[in-house]
């Protein structure tokens, strides 16, 4: 998976608006979340947040779940969860989407 790829498709996620037509559950974000800090820092370098920050530590933990994730790995894991997203929207937007990204 290319940089070019993952890059287009991190441009997408962060566009997406809030109250549009294709929305990633919790789930989905912290997904992307993970994927994008292992490709982007690598490793968990931080400690843990602590018992009150439920955000953070969630975070946190899904990060230090992918763990010793390649960078590549990271692009394609990352990638292909916005492919499948956007195919389950299947909006004529979701389909731009999925255009933008094949192309990068």
């Amino acid at each position: 998976m290319s940089k070019a790829k993952f890059d287009k498709a991190v441009a997408i996620v962060q566009s997406l608006p809030k109250e549009g037509p294709i929305q990633p559950t919790q789930e989905e974000q912290l997904y992307f979340y993970k994927y994008y800090k292992q490709a982007t820092v690598g490793d968990v370098n931080t400690s843990r947040p602590g018992m009150l920050d439920f955000v953070g530590k969630a975070k946190w933990d899904a990060w230090k779940g992918v763990e010793g994730t390649s960078k590549e790995e990271a692009y394609e894991k990352y990638v292909e969860k916005l492919l499948e997203i956007l195919k389950r929207a299947d909006t004529e937007e979701a389909k731009k989407y999925i255009a933008e990204i094949e192309a990068a």
